[in-house]
């Protein structure tokens, strides 16, 4: 599907994005292993959360659709999942095979995530060898490197893990698996990523100790069903907050937004750029910080990030390729090299779509410098099946001398269906 993107003269009014995409995984998750019932409402009907419901239906779990973004799930405790009889197939679900992994690695059976063609590129090593560490028996391609995954659970001990990298995917899948291991589990990362999963954990009833990079928790707690009332993604509000910046005349209020601090690098490097963002309604929804955001058009200035700015801002940062092309100066990102194992390698794609329109990038290997400012011209481009990219390459559109035609568009379905819809609403086209 190709989808058109027009040159726009301002953006006004007020927007609510879908529920959080990462909250939404794991509620579903914990809601599955926790005694009772769990109500989740503002539930993300994207392809990928769609995919954990599909898994876990098929662990057992029933999962009823009570309303447009609400579910009840019907749990009945850490070791009643059921032994799958087909092949678990996560989609394009990075969250699902590598949460879902971490708990299948303390269940005594067997079972096999798959997923799509870009999940069978993404590394699965740095899941495998924690978890093998704690017990499980855990193959796959190139000896575990790849999915397909096979995974023999059974009875885990409890370790201590310094992860070589700061994946909130990685630090979630071991604190899940330790809920079932012998003693504690505590996990080192070497900077704070996103702590969604300890904060719902702690909602769920589990015992569980933060501190920064550092997080323990203990084994067999009693988990009971929760009311999860799921705020709207930052991720997602990004990219009107991008648009809102960057089209003159503009003045947009999107409202309950999830902000927790190990989330928002992209609104802390808007507002270092110069961008006017204000905070309004800051309140909390469970353990997660939750609030409006007001936007005006601004004259951004470029700035550097990197070090423990990167996990903060590390799905953002796509989006913020595009921002730089309109800040006056340079803009240089480094140690992101986690971006080349996403659903694309996001560094090399963005630089190469950005100069099918005209942009001059510098790629470095792990990030990219942008001089600013720069026209953006029309022309075609791809999403290369990566959601983050059509939105990114979306809000170039709007600043843009000619139209962009964005192929493969459908790829926006994982994680944002409505995206393209939104955007018109608020949108007034030249």
């Amino acid at each position: 599907m190709n989808q058109i993107i027009h040159p726009i003269t301002s953006i006004k009014g007020s927007i609510e994005v879908p529920g959080d995409k990462s909250i939404s995984h794991r509620a579903v998750m914990l809601g599955a292993l926790s005694l009772g019932n769990t109500h989740i409402h503002g539930f993300l009907n994207g392809e990928d959360c769609l995919s954990t419901i599909r898994v876990f239906r098929q662990l057992g779990v029933e999962i009823d659709r009570v309303a447009e973004t609400s579910y009840i799930i019907k749990g009945k405790g850490l070791n009643q999942l059921q032994e799958p009889k087909y092949v678990l197939d996560v989609g394009n679900s990075g969250t699902t095979i590598r949460l879902t992994a971490g708990i299948l690695a303390g269940q005594p059976f067997h079972s096999v995530l798959i997923g799509d063609d870009s999940i069978l590129k993404r590394p699965m090593k740095r899941i495998k060898e924690p978890l093998s560490l704690m017990g499980a028996k855990i193959d796959g391609r190139e000896e575990g490197k790849y999915a397909p995954l096979s995974i023999r659970g059974g009875k885990l001990k409890g370790i201590a893990y310094h992860s070589p990298v700061a994946s909130a995917q990685v630090k979630s899948a071991i604190l899940f698996a330790g809920l079932f291991a012998d003693q504690k589990t505590t996990v080192i990362e070497p900077f704070q990523s996103r702590d969604h999963s300890e904060n719902m954990l702690l909602q769920f009833g589990a015992k569980l100790e933060k501190a920064n990079q550092e997080v323990t928790i203990w084994p067999s707690p009693r988990l009971e069903g929760q009311e999860v009332n799921i705020p709207g993604d930052f991720s997602s509000a990004a990219f009107f907050i991008a648009a809102a910046l960057l089209v003159p005349n503009s003045l947009l209020r999107i409202k309950n937004i999830g902000l927790n601090p190990t989330r928002i690098g992209f609104l802390q490097a808007m507002q270092q750029m110069n961008g006017q963002i204000e905070i309004l309604n800051l309140h909390y929804e469970g353990n997660e910080s939750v609030g409006d955001i007001l936007v005006k058009s601004s004259n951004l200035q470029g700035i550097t990030i990197s070090g423990d700015w990167i996990p903060k801002i590390i799905d953002e940062l796509p989006l913020f390729a595009v921002v730089a092309t309109q800040a006056e100066g340079i803009t240089k990102v480094t140690n992101a090299e986690e971006l080349r194992v996403k659903e694309s390698d996001r560094i090399s794609t963005i630089a190469n779509e950005l100069r099918q329109v005209g942009v001059k990038v510098e790629e470095l290997t792990d990030g990219f410098v942008i001089e600013g400012k720069q026209r953006i011209q029309g022309g075609q481009v791809s999403t290369h099946g990566d959601h983050r990219i059509g939105m990114a390459m979306a809000i170039a559109g709007l600043i843009a001398k000619e139209p962009i035609i964005i192929q493969q568009a459908e790829a926006v379905n994982i994680s944002y269906p409505q995206f393209f819809e939104h955007l018109r609403q608020i949108s007034t086209i030249k």
